[in-house]
């Protein structure tokens, strides 16, 4: 049935547009910043460039030694997402295939660790991971990203894992699949929307996490991106055109990797009600 185009719906359209722009400022204030000189910045930071540098972006690139960045970033944030989802979704599944007052209170545990402050257990992090030698490592920070990435991860599976159907695991256990067949051959595949889901939300956060990686990496070739873009903003100084140029080569790949799976998290959050 065709809607008629009301001016309701023309309000609100507007309105809409209105509220886009609005949250597209800022974008506009880093992307068109990036380009000018530091004099030109002080000048008129909301003006249209008259001279475009794009070699700011040379000198970042350099400076930083961005490709060294991105490369520690990338794999910080691809191994963390397996852990986590590996880790979470097999947590999930068990917790509610087997049900009883010794999975509801896991579950309870894990969820009310999200209610806790980073700020409150850092120097008690910092110090236990001293002790175990997995301070300044890569692997350290990953161990740490999945402790403090499983309770929202595992808290989403396990909404999901309610609307599998059991009788699918028990016709495959009849055909004589193992339990972790059952699990890998059957459930896993059925978890893609909200394992997608879980991804982008931990992606997000963990690319662009900034005080975990400054209290555990140390030394300069082990710095993420978040990590090297802060060096240019010092306590006296601040080189907001090297910044800003490095802020855009960080924040790029995560927009690229949002705006093409984005659809999924709304699909992956409402899945289990739709199903």
């Amino acid at each position: 049935m065709n809607r008629r185009y009301t001016g309701k719906t023309f309000t609100f359209e507007i309105i809409g547009i209105i509220i886009g722009i609005i949250f597209l400022i800022p974008f506009y204030f880093v992307a068109v910043n990036s380009v000018k000189s530091f004099a030109e910045i002080l000048l008129d930071a909301a003006a249209w460039p008259k001279d475009i540098l794009f070699s700011n972006y040379v000198k970042v690139w350099e400076i930083i030694n961005f490709p060294r960045a991105f490369w520690n970033s990338l794999i910080i944030t691809v191994a963390s997402n397996a852990g986590l989802v590996v880790i979470s979704s097999m947590a999930a599944w068990k917790m509610v295939r087997t049900p009883g007052k010794l999975s509801k209170f896991l579950f309870v545990l894990f969820v009310s660790a999200m209610v806790i402050p980073f700020q409150t257990v850092m120097i008690p992090l910092m110090k236990l991971g001293g002790t175990l030698g997995i301070v300044n490592s890569i692997p350290g920070l990953i161990i740490m990203y999945f402790g403090f990435g499983v309770p929202l991860s595992l808290f989403l599976y396990h909404g999901f894992v309610k609307t599998v159907p059991v009788e699918i695991e028990e016709s495959a256990r009849v055909d004589g699949c193992s339990q972790f067949g059952v699990f890998w051959r059957i459930v896993f595949p059925l978890l893609k929307p909200i394992t997608v889901t879980v991804v982008i939300l931990n992606t997000l956060w963990i690319w662009n996490d900034f005080l975990l990686p400054m209290l555990v990496l140390q030394d300069a070739e082990l710095r993420t991106i978040p990590l090297a873009t802060s060096s240019f903003f010092a306590q006296y100084t601040k080189q907001w055109d090297m910044g800003l140029a490095a802020l855009v080569l960080g924040i790029t790949p995560v927009i690229i990797f949002f705006l093409f799976l984005q659809k999924h998290i709304i699909k992956g959050i409402a899945a289990g009600s739709i199903k």
